[in-house]
């Protein structure tokens, strides 16, 4: 879409939700971090600046070390308030600045500890995670579509939600867009599919039960996983989680550890790679990504975006109206792409004037944010050759 029909990027000041994010959401996140290790005076200290900082401060530079932040943005923002600048950008700097206080970047002994460890270990451990992998024993007559809605519904009450509120009572399940139709023939044998990790845990298992699928049956010959370089909103899925994950489905019982052998073999035999490029934890838009991952996701027969942060990447982080076709704010992506999120912000595209009228009607603003509904979006643009 021309710039002159988009609406402003969202701050933490658009509307009750940002802010209750960056206001409440980041200080629960810190003291659940804060009490998750015995971590030293030291980290202590950090982590209380921290939560004062966040809440009541402003910006600040980073360490040295910073990488990639001041190509990033950081500069123009040190200085601003958190809710002054992108929703997307506070959010994303609020990790980069709890990664240091724990001293996950050391260097010293907690080098490398993932502070979010011990939440994303429980709940893939729960019985919950048994229970969806008993169910795989009997999958009926459409595998292609279960497995495709449990990737969808696995992504439904992520550890960010679940660190800083209480459950609000039994979701109900609704899809508010449906492209499913336009997503099959896309994956027609041959071709790779990158598919954007979000979350680890309950949500990651059915992501690799779905490409260990795709694999199997040839509708795709090679994957490509995009998870994040470090540990990044709570639970999204690392290296490390994508191993964990394999573990949990090899040592289960039934299906499950067929679906687990499939991908193990996969990964020893390249037909299935874990790719961490550094712009997966950036605070932009994927508009904004550099040439080699476009070049990367413009060889694909298809590109998969899992959840609602990636979602806001894809699209903009913009209060868009909701009818907004997906196919103009996508028309920039250099391949097929399509999107699997249940809904936990404000950003919205491509509903129907009728769909948006009645979820109006029904729930106020609610549904946008409470992760109770869900939507399978598609743009095929120009298939990649395969």
């Amino acid at each position: 879409m021309p710039d002159s029909a988009e609406p402003p990027v969202i701050l933490g000041t658009t509307g009750p939700f940002p802010h209750s994010v960056l206001a409440e959401r980041h200080p629960a996140i810190i003291r659940q971090v804060r009490d998750a290790f015995p971590y030293g005076p030291g980290q202590h200290r950090a982590l209380d600046a921290l939560l004062h900082n966040c809440t009541e401060g402003v910006i600040e530079p980073l360490p040295a070390d910073a990488g990639h932040w001041r190509d990033w943005g950081l500069d123009a923002a040190t200085g601003r308030s958190w809710f002054d600048v992108p929703w997307l950008w506070s959010e994303s700097y609020f990790y980069r600045r709890l990664l240091d206080a724990v001293g996950y970047f050391g260097p010293g002994p907690w080098q490398g500890i993932d502070p979010f460890r011990p939440f994303k270990l429980a709940e893939l451990d729960a019985k919950e995670t048994d229970e969806e992998l008993a169910a795989l024993d009997d999958l009926g007559d459409d595998p292609d579509q279960a497995l495709l809605h449990g990737s969808l519904w696995g992504n439904r009450a992520d550890l960010g939600f679940r660190l800083s509120a209480a459950e609000s009572g039994e979701a109900v399940a609704a899809l508010v867009a449906d492209d499913s139709a336009a997503l099959w023939p896309l994956l027609h044998g041959g071709g790779t599919l990158c598919l954007v990790a979000d979350n680890a845990g309950r949500e990651l298992v059915p992501d690799l039960l779905l490409i260990a699928h795709l694999l199997d049956t040839g509708r795709v010959a090679r994957a490509v996983l995009h998870v994040k370089p470090h540990p990044y909103y709570v639970s999204d899925a690392t290296t490390a989680d994508v191993l964990d994950a394999l573990r949990r489905l090899t040592a289960a019982p039934g299906a499950a550890a067929g679906y687990g052998r499939t991908l193990w073999e996969a990964m020893a035999e390249g037909r299935l790679t874990v790719r961490a490029h550094p712009f997966s934890c950036a605070p932009l838009p994927y508009a904004e990504m550099p040439g080699d991952l476009r070049a990367e996701f413009a060889a694909a027969a298809l590109t998969i975006f899992k959840g609602d942060l990636n979602y806001r990447r894809l699209v903009g982080d913009r209060r868009w109206p909701p009818t907004t076709p997906f196919a103009d704010v996508t028309a920039w992506f250099p391949g097929p792409v399509a999107a699997l999120r249940t809904l936990k912000s404000d950003v919205i595209t491509g509903l129907t004037a009728d769909t948006e009228a009645a979820l109006d009607a029904a729930e106020g603003e609610r549904w946008r944010t409470a992760g109770t509904h869900a939507l399978i979006q598609v743009n095929p643009g120009t298939p990649a050759a395969t």
